[in-house]
């Protein structure tokens, strides 16, 4: 046999074979995705951010960043409370994308992205990232995101389920805050005691109670004290705790009905620092309503048995109670004036009528009565001398 044919047939056959490998090779894997592993939200990307908008069930909620403060737009440009803010930055831009679940509709469609979105604005308004958010995953935890109007579905590693558009939950709800070291006078009126009905007496009679120290260390003491009473120590103290930081639970127009009525019964609490400066507040509510029930008269039943000569009807000595029909007090609202007029809380009260919760009003004296207590007098010291007494000198003996 001749070796040249046997070496062409076998460089044949080496070439068939390679074609045949090269058919039947394997598709490449797809390259990896580059986004997996990444943050969902870049911090750079926040920092350029001019605006947020969070929209989901149909609300919508939008934040804006006007001369470095982010204000709520969609709550009558209230000042955005700083720490929801910042924690839910942080959970956007410390979440990344773990990995990609779908491009197929079908897919999508199974993951429940709906109208819940989150999108970061530029300056004009428009959309630097827009995020599509889908259901919670079954397991492992994290959430479905889409980017954009994208055909793909990652899953993120992010915490919440919940995203908030109740776009007062973002306003800073701080109302007013105060130092209680820094208050030198406290002046507080009550509605005196023929006012309401009752009987005047000594203290009842005073309608407002006015208290001061000359340092913080010192205890207050009230001016005009009642004969033989004195302030209480902790009179004053809850109260002024509670203006610490005074905040709203919600608000409503200057001119609502309910504003107005508790405006109009409001007690007035003054308060001067020891620089000379002085903050006026309001407490009030629309008062509780009782009016009597009208009686639906009924026609006498002709065929009711009359009672006995001698025995009087049972129910007739028997007094009827008026009964009425009793309307509840409103909310609490406060009003707030400050004797500096750059404080930020005069121009405050002029955008809404600022509703605090009720355990505030509650908490101030309800009676002037309850301010003060009696002056008790020191004990005697045990170690006093007694007194001494001089011994009968016995008559001498006769």
């Amino acid at each position: 046999m001749k070796l040249r044919p046997l070496l062409l047939a076998v460089a044949v056959l080496a070439v068939l074979s390679g074609v045949v490998a090269l058919v039947n090779r394997p598709p490449a894997p797809p390259a990896a995705d580059a986004r997996i592993g990444q943050p969902l939200v870049a911090t750079d990307l926040v920092d350029k951010a001019a605006g947020f908008r969070l929209t989901s069930d149909g609300k919508t909620v939008e934040l804006k960043k006007t001369d470095g403060v982010w204000r709520v737009v969609s709550y009558h440009d209230f000042a955005a409370d700083v720490d929801k803010l910042t924690n839910f930055v942080r959970e956007y831009t410390e979440a990344k994308l773990a990995r990609l679940v779908t491009s197929n509709a079908a897919g999508l469609a199974r993951l429940e992205f709906k109208d819940t979105r989150v999108q970061l604005l530029d300056a004009a308004g428009q959309p630097l990232l827009e995020l599509v958010l889908g259901k919670m995953a079954d397991t492992g935890g994290g959430r479905f995101v889409r980017l954009g109007v994208e055909d793909k579905a990652y899953l993120a590693n992010l915490r919440s389920s919940f995203l908030d558009v109740e776009a007062k939950n973002w306003a800073d709800a701080s109302i007013f805050k105060l130092n209680p070291d820094e208050v030198a006078k406290i002046e507080l009126n009550f509605p005196s005691a023929l006012a309401v009905g009752g009987t005047a007496t000594p203290t009842s009679a005073m309608d407002s109670v006015v208290a001061t120290h000359a340092k913080k260390e010192e205890p207050y003491v009230a001016e005009h004290a009642p004969v033989g009473q004195r302030l209480k120590p902790n009179a004053f103290t809850v109260l002024l705790s509670n203006l610490a930081d005074l905040r709203f639970s919600d608000t409503a127009a200057t001119d609502a009905p309910e504003a107005v009525a508790a405006k109009a019964s409001a007690r007035t609490l003054k308060l001067t620092t020891f620089d000379g400066k002085t903050i006026t507040l309001g407490f009030g509510r629309k008062p509780e309503e009782k009016k009597p029930k009208v009686a639906n008269a009924k026609p006498a039943d002709a065929t009711a048995t009359p009672p006995a000569p001698d025995k009087p009807a049972a129910d007739a000595a028997k007094p009827v109670e008026p009964e009425f029909d009793i309307t509840p007090a409103g909310p609490v609202f406060v009003t707030i004036a400050h004797s500096d007029p750059a404080a930020p809380v005069n121009a405050l009260m002029t955008k809404r009528a600022f509703q605090i919760p009720d355990y505030i009003f509650a908490a101030l004296p309800q009676k002037i009565e309850e301010t003060f207590e009696p002056i008790t007098p020191e004990p005697a010291s045990a170690t006093a001398p007694a007194s001494a007494k001089i011994p009968e000198t016995p008559a001498p003996a006769k």
